[in-house]
């Protein structure tokens, strides 16, 4: 009885023992699992890693990708803007040129926007006075002296130094300018010369030969003129021309 006791406890024991590693090996895989400190699968390491450096890459060529892609935008936009803002300012040139430069500016008088006559008067005896008249749209500049050329003459008329005004002539649209013409000096004598013609011509502001068109006119019957005669310089009033 004794050894049938001592058995049956015997296998008791056994029973629990073999009950008691079950539930601990139990026990553990599902504690495993549940941990957050678990190892992952060796097969599953490696995934997130490289997933990490492709996402990065990713990201890091997109943002420099981007930033290209907006510095070129950028660049393009402050392109169009400059050269929108250069044609604005070309355009913008082009209207005060044309609202100032082309209408306002004054340009030389010449045989092409002056009309020129010449006359005869009572005084002084033996003068002429020419009238040059700005027939344009702008204002001339009469500079100088005419270069008056009688006749067949070899040479142009001596201009009188001393009638040399204070300022430059400058004759808006209708109005005129003179100079007065001495037709000969008193060493002349009797060798004077009938004249017909005279052709006058308009000096630069240099005083260097002439520019633009010369005027022909006749002149008034009876001139006579002499190699001592002279002109005056160009004047604003008729008085000044006729004062030599």
């Amino acid at each position: 009885m004794r050894s049938n006791s001592r058995f049956r406890t015997a296998a008791l024991a056994a029973t629990a023992l073999l009950a008691a590693l079950s539930l601990t090996a139990c026990g553990d895989t599902d504690g495993n699992a549940d941990k957050p400190g678990a190892a992952a699968p060796a097969g599953n390491t490696a995934s997130p890693e490289a997933g990490k450096d492709t996402e990065g890459t990713g990201t890091e060529d997109q943002a420099r990708n981007a930033s290209s892609t907006s510095g070129g935008k950028g660049e393009d936009t402050a392109g169009a803007k400059n050269s929108t803002g250069s044609e604005a300012g070309r355009k913008s040139n082009t209207s005060n040129t044309g609202s100032t430069g082309n209408t306002n500016s004054p340009v030389t008088c010449t045989g092409d926007n002056t009309k020129v006559t010449v006359s005869k008067v009572s005084r002084p005896i033996n003068h002429l006075l020419l009238t040059a008249t700005n027939t344009g749209s702008r204002p001339c500049y009469a500079y100088n002296a005419p270069a008056l050329r009688f006749d067949d003459a070899q040479s142009v008329f001596p201009v009188l130094r001393s009638s040399v005004p204070q300022s430059v002539v400058t004759l808006e649209p209708g109005q005129s300018a003179y100079a007065g013409i001495g037709l000969f000096g008193e060493s002349d004598g009797k060798d004077l010369y009938e004249g017909t013609d005279l052709t006058v011509y308009f000096t630069p502001r240099n005083n260097s030969g002439s520019t633009g068109s010369p005027t022909e006119l006749k002149l008034p019957a009876g001139t006579h003129w002499g190699n001592n005669g002279f002109v005056t310089y160009w004047q604003s009033d008729m008085a000044d021309a006729l004062t030599y």
